[in-house]
């Protein structure tokens, strides 16, 4: 006669007690310093790119220009959105502003408008209306048959505005990556532009955004583009306006300067990862794999080796897209409780990359998933584990690191340390308390 199953076997009790002795180190919280070059002010930076006669000759007054905005969390983008506004009213155009993000915003009309007013760009922050659409013109096709789209409000327009940050892409290596080039072909492309990019998969990904690019450079009245780099510390510290014409050139050269200043974890070799928070807001992966070492692909590379990473929860801005969290090996019932799972799964649908939105390992709370990868990360030497911890990708500045860390962090010019080593403080639901590091 069999056994009966017995689902008490499987209870949270076993997970509890294997669990249950794995020791936690103590942390300790460090600065890492970056070049911290911005700018001070905004619209003027704004005003004076916008003033050069390359771009000013390409506005006429009566000229209906659409400006496309897109989803990434752009430091400064309500103040640098109006700033453009402006100018472009002051050259006697009438600018309005549409929603640049492929299939993001659950590749609705509404959803796109619905993160733009998340990010802090509306019609009465911006000084013009958002005119939101998911219809697309076919402007053409590659040698190999992929079609090339643009947002149909845009077209119709009488001139657009391409508006990006630029840095390096989360899945692939390229002249172009992320930026204006990408933002023109996928961005703009909506849906269905960016199904079709990502068609041949990411392997081709930077033959294929700059080709496309350049079809739509030709074939719609793209005036010019303005590209802005952020410092590590998620500040502005460079706006670069440039005609059409450039932009492919341009975006390449301010690819070089983004990675030049790259925020990064100064440690190479980590046992366990623990992040606190990933979402769309972040990055496109959730969390940026150049940060993490942890890629969607194969076809990008870089960063810290990572033996076990943990996320615990979603930004509120990410509107329960998960994506990102597949690269995870640990999370907790709280950021599982938040995941839409249709607007995460169109990420991945889109882009023909699925892993990210795969469920990691879940654990009831923050304590038992930082003791999972602890268990799992096959440190020979729990007194020696390497342990960091950081807030998210965008936020390097203060981290946390365990204690067998500080002597390296010592060595390091580039790292000051902030405390003396205490353990991590959990509430009684096991979950961290604070996020600004505290500790007991």
């Amino acid at each position: 006669m069999s056994t009966p199953y017995v689902k008490e076997a499987f209870s949270l009790d076993i997970i509890a007690d294997l669990l249950k002795d794995i020791p936690m180190p103590r942390m300790v919280l460090v600065q890492q310093k970056f070049i911290g070059k911005k700018i001070d002010n905004i619209p003027a930076a704004i005003q004076a790119q916008l003033s050069q006669a390359n771009i000013v000759s390409t506005v006429k007054p009566g000229m209906q220009i659409a400006i496309a905005v897109g989803s990434r969390g752009i430091a400064n983008l309500p103040v640098i959105v109006t700033a453009v506004v402006k100018e472009i009213k002051k050259l006697g155009a009438s600018p309005f502003i549409v929603p640049a993000m492929g299939s993001h915003g659950g590749a609705t009309a509404p959803g796109q408008q619905q993160v733009l007013s998340e990010l802090g760009v509306t019609p009465a922050s911006a000084g013009c209306p958002i005119y939101s659409s998911m219809e697309v013109v076919e402007l053409g096709r590659l040698p190999n048959g992929l079609p090339v789209y643009i947002d149909k409000l845009a077209y119709n327009a009488d001139g657009i505005v391409v508006l990006n940050r630029i840095k390096p892409h989360t899945a692939f290596r390229g002249i172009n990556e992320s930026g204006l080039v990408k933002m023109i072909t996928i961005g703009l492309g909506k849906q269905k532009g960016a199904e079709s990019c990502h068609a041949f998969s990411f392997k081709y990904m930077a033959e294929h955004i700059l080709a496309m690019a350049k079809i739509s450079l030709v074939k719609a009245p793209i005036l010019f583009g303005i590209g802005i780099v952020e410092n590590a510390y998620d500040q502005t510290m460079k706006i670069t306006a440039v005609p059409a014409a450039q932009i492919p050139e341009t975006d390449a050269g301010l690819l070089t300067i983004a990675k030049e200043n790259m925020a990064k974890i100064y440690f190479n070799t980590i046992d366990v990862l623990i992040i606190d928070r990933i979402g769309k807001d972040i990055s496109g992966d959730g969390m940026d794999p150049n940060i993490t070492g942890r890629y969607p692909t194969p076809y990008a590379s870089g960063g810290p080796c990572v033996a076990k990473m943990v996320v615990l929860d979603l930004t509120d801005r990410t509107n329960g897209n998960a994506n990102g969290m597949g690269t995870a090996d640990f999370s907790t019932r709280r950021l599982f409780n938040k995941i839409d799972f249709p607007t995460t799964y169109a990420n991945g649908l889109t882009s023909t990359v699925v892993g990210p939105t795969h469920v990691p390992t879940i654990l009831e709370s923050d304590r038992d998933a930082i003791r999972a990868a602890i268990k799992t990360c096959n440190a020979q030497d729990n007194s020696k584990i390497r342990i960091v911890r950081i807030k998210d990708t965008l936020h390097l500045d203060t981290i946390l690191i365990s204690e067998f860390m500080l002597a390296e962090a010592l060595r390091n010019p580039q790292i000051n340390v902030l405390s003396q080593p205490r353990l991590l403080a959990f509430n009684e639901s096991g979950d961290l308390i604070g996020e600004d590091y505290c500790c007991e």
